[in-house]
């Protein structure tokens, strides 16, 4: 990388995409009628990885990397930098719908490492301009405070989500499982007009929590679970058994981030959730919201 302007021409862009974002990368390609490439991939009987450029010739690139499972994909993305760099690219904009490692933004006991900062500062040094959604940020404001680049954009998806629920579930209870998810819920009932509730949670462990709902008439109305990201499922879970002990007339799950265990799909199910949708972030099979109009509109200011 190098200091000069990191805006890039349309006709000098390419999209570049590892092999597990074909379908995301290549639709986003299509929407901004730029050229999209795959970078190759190959995985040796030890696991370390091989990464090969595809034959480009242009000045600046943006790679769509979706950064969960991230222990793999951070290596691959500092093997197609440190390539792409020395092949005299000279501006790279990371296109990650999903940002890893943004949950721990202290260190809670002596000796953690405060992998937000570390993590943060790594991206920062392999690319230009950072394009993330609903990046999990808590006592962090701005998301460059978190990741250093150039540029580091956040964008919200609420927009997005409110018109799936106006379209799907129109004057649905909107509840947020927790403290953290009242920056989402709150936005998204702003958009959508309806009302919401904020639980308290109090998390034992990584797969325990209890779950406090403040009183309000719930009985015979439809909720809808707002969150950022669900991993296990257990807080969804808890908040779903206190609703239908309130008589919750239907139970459903928005989220941003589809993180779900292989069990998490199960345990919603016997919780009582009817359906669960989530944007495209992450590729799943509750996917029904695409990421793709807000992340060409944002590379599309940028080119």
């Amino acid at each position: 990388m190098t200091d000069t302007d990191t805006s890039a021409d349309k006709h000098s862009l390419s999209l570049l995409h590892f092999p597990h974002s074909v379908d995301s990368a290549s639709a986003l390609a299509k929407r901004l009628g730029i050229d999209c490439h795959q970078i190759d991939v190959h995985r040796f009987p030890d696991h370390e990885a091989r990464i090969t450029l595809p034959d480009i010739d242009n000045e600046a690139v943006a790679i769509y990397l979706s950064l969960d499972d991230p222990d793999h994909k951070l290596i691959e993305l500092m093997l197609a930098c440190a390539a792409l760099t020395e092949a005299g690219i000279r501006s790279i904009i990371l296109i990650a719908p999903y940002l890893c490692y943004m949950r721990q933004d202290i260190a809670f006991q002596r000796g953690q490492a405060v992998s937000q900062r570390i993590v943060g500062q790594f991206l920062a040094s392999l690319v230009d301009i950072i394009i993330t959604v609903d990046p999990h940020l808590h006592r962090t404001t701005e998301l460059g405070d978190a990741v250093p680049a150039k540029q580091a954009i956040a964008l919200s998806s609420a927009g997005l989500q409110a018109e799936h629920i106006n379209q799907h579930f129109p004057g649905a209870l909107l509840i947020g499982p927790d403290r953290e998810s009242e920056q989402w819920v709150g936005r998204i009932a702003a958009l959508s007009g309806c009302d919401y509730l904020v639980a308290d949670k109090q998390r034992r462990g990584d797969r325990s929590v209890q779950i406090t709902l403040p009183e309000a008439a719930i009985s015979g109305r439809q909720v809808l679970l707002i969150d950022d990201m669900a991993s296990t499922g257990q807080t969804l879970a808890a908040c779903a058994h206190i609703l239908q002990q309130r008589q919750a007339e239907e139970i459903h799950a928005l989220i941003t981030h589809a993180l779900f265990t292989r069990q998490a799909e199960q345990l919603l199910t016997r919780a009582g959730i009817a359906s669960v949708c989530s944007t495209d972030s992450i590729s799943h099979p509750s996917n029904c919201i695409s990421l793709t109009p807000l992340l060409a509109a944002t590379l599309q200011g940028l080119i």
